[in-house]
């Protein structure tokens, strides 16, 4: 269901007292890697950037090709996969938590953001397209995540495309079909060009044609790369294909990422001796501005222009501006036959809302002795549910899922008025050794937290303490609580 983005703060932020737009920045990390079904390496710090002095404020990982034989991929199911695991154990001690994620067979997409950025992320929506095997198949395809970032609607497409030289039509028409097939139940945005900023990124597949392997390999090695740009196909494709050449990339100044020999920098030395080509890209679309053009069904649906009419309006009055600050391959990591790609971003925004539409605290002091109780208030209307629920999380949780414990927000209210709501925990829920935690408040209409707590402490039990629990008897939760 889409949020409700009408509310009165959007009034509120963003604009000075001379009516000029004041925009707040940040910082976008994306990688998108075809890993070969390889396991995860032992240390991502490179790929993620982490000795950066400036920290990102997303990021945003796309994989292609992770390993889904028939037990893995089971496996996978019920748990997070190796690479789910590492991206989340490296980023949840800096203070990053995944929000979202989403899985078709090799097909990998991770979302992740700063804990302070999480409850103005919101109308969280994935979707898959297969296109393997006359889309029978999910081996190839597109990944994606829509969501509401301060407002602004973003779309992240993770794709996967037909493969081999002679294929650069079908890869364009895979793409098309995946941005026809995906729909969104979110009335302002329920196309992935609807959104106001998309990146397409992945293992596109597109290559060098043309060009002998000898004038490959000496562009390569003089780094010369330019020479090679007007023979890339996608570069190609962009000049006749009028969809694409809404999309923006970066000047590919950067070693092609295919294909290598595995644990090397050399390029393929089998038999085979396939063309290195730039297949694993990462571009970017701002939805245009001003009026339709001739022929368009803006023309003939007064509607629709309508529509069009505020979104132009409402476009004008909260800008967004996109910046690709790099734009690299890593040729640290072998593991593969292609190396990862990397591009930052900053994008510059104001802000739709800056107010939660949640506050929510832990009343009093909280042990495994009592029963607790959280305190929360609604901030802005929103859609409320059953189904609605509080976590409680160590301080440097991974993810939504990633709590100690929960209680229904409905079934266990102890107290109500039109400010402040009482939610009863029980004390069997509660950790026996303590730590530092957080409640979050999730939405399950809008599938995203909308309010998380400050920071605090969950004392030891002086029950247990009395009675000579030690660590080898306590339960789940603690064991959560204490690692």
């Amino acid at each position: 269901m889409e949020e409700n983005e009408d509310q009165s703060e959007k009034q509120k932020s963003g604009v000075s007292a001379e009516g000029r737009c004041v925009g707040d920045t940040f910082r976008l990390h994306m990688v998108t890697w075809n890993v070969a079904t390889a396991d995860p390496p032992d240390d991502i710090s490179s790929l993620l950037h982490l000795n950066s002095p400036k920290s990102p404020d997303l990021y945003v990982i796309g994989l292609q090709e992770v390993y889904s034989g028939p037990l893995r991929f089971m496996s996978d199911i019920v748990f997070d996969d190796p690479w789910s695991h590492l991206f989340m154990s490296t980023l949840a001690p800096r203070g990053y938590l995944k929000v979202t994620s989403i899985r078709m067979q090799g097909l990998l997409l991770l979302f992740f953001s700063k804990l302070d950025h999480v409850p103005y992320i919101r109308d969280i929506q994935a979707k898959y397209t297969r296109t393997g095997i006359f889309g029978y198949w999910g081996n190839k395809g597109g990944v994606s995540i829509r969501l509401s970032f301060y407002g602004h609607k973003l779309c992240f497409l993770n794709c996967h495309l037909a493969a081999h030289m002679k294929y650069a039509t079908e890869r364009v028409d895979e793409f098309e079909s995946i941005l026809d097939t995906q729909t969104f139940d979110c009335k302002k945005a329920p196309k992935v060009l609807d959104h106001r900023l998309v990146f397409w990124f992945g293992d596109l597949n597109f290559r060098i044609q043309d060009h002998g392997m000898h004038f490959l390999r000496t562009c390569i090695n003089n780094h010369t790369y330019h020479l090679l740009w007007s023979k890339d196909q996608l570069t190609m494709m962009k000049k006749k294909e009028p969809m694409l050449q809404e999309f923006e990339e970066g000047p590919l100044d950067f070693q092609p990422t295919y294909k290598f020999d595995l644990n090397s920098d050399a390029y393929d030395s089998s038999g085979k001796k396939r063309k290195p080509a730039w297949t694993d890209r990462v571009l970017w679309r701002l939805r245009p501005k001003g009026p339709p053009s001739e022929g368009s069904d803006e023309n003939e649906d007064p509607g629709l222009a309508e529509k069009n009419a505020k979104q132009q309006e409402e476009d004008e009055a909260y800008p967004l501006k996109v910046r690709q600050d790099s734009y690299i391959s890593n040729m640290e990591y072998g593991i593969s036959d292609h190396k990862p790609v990397i591009s930052t971003f900053t994008m510059e925004l104001r802000k739709m809302y800056e107010t939660p539409l949640v506050s929510l605290h832990a009343d009093g002091d909280w042990s495994a002795d009592i029963d607790a109780v959280v305190v929360y208030s609604p901030l802005q209307p929103f859609p409320s549910s059953t189904w609605d629920w509080i976590g409680l999380y160590k301080v440097g949780f991974t993810s939504v899922s990633d709590y100690i414990t929960y209680t229904w927000v409905k079934d266990d209210e102890v107290s109500f008025n039109e400010e402040l709501i009482q939610v009863y925990v029980s004390k069997e829920e509660i950790p026996v050794l303590g730590g530092e935690c957080v409640l979050c408040y999730y939405s399950s209409t809008l599938q995203c937290i909308i309010g998380i707590s400050e920071p605090f402490k969950v004392h030891e039990s002086k029950v247990a303490i009395e009675e000579g629990l030690v660590p080898e008897n306590i339960n789940g939760l603690d064991k959560a609580t204490a690692t």
